[in-house]
């Protein structure tokens, strides 16, 4: 996967514990430097494929970003189904 955005994110000239934090207040502070950054799509999109688990990633915590992979995962399923509907139809 092309990381070169990595370099342009908000994030570059920031200290990574930063990112890394351990309670709620430190995800906002890490979420604010994420705010109008040019790579947040690129950044998220990172973690969901690597599956990271830890930190903020494109602007989002560890939480939304299980959110966002149950909520693929759904739409994955549903579409699925949808499709064995169809061919069950025809």
């Amino acid at each position: 996967m092309e990381t070169t955005w990595m370099a342009r994110g908000s994030c570059a000239n920031s200290n990574p514990e930063v990112f890394f934090p351990h309670d709620g207040i430190g995800v906002e502070i890490a979420k604010q430097i994420c705010i109008g950054c040019t790579v947040t799509a690129p950044c998220l999109e990172y973690a969901l494929t690597n599956r990271v688990e830890h930190g903020v990633w494109g602007g989002c915590s560890e939480r939304q970003r299980r959110r966002i992979l149950k909520e693929r995962r759904a739409a994955v399923h549903a579409g699925r189904q949808k499709d064995d509907l169809v061919a069950v139809a025809a």
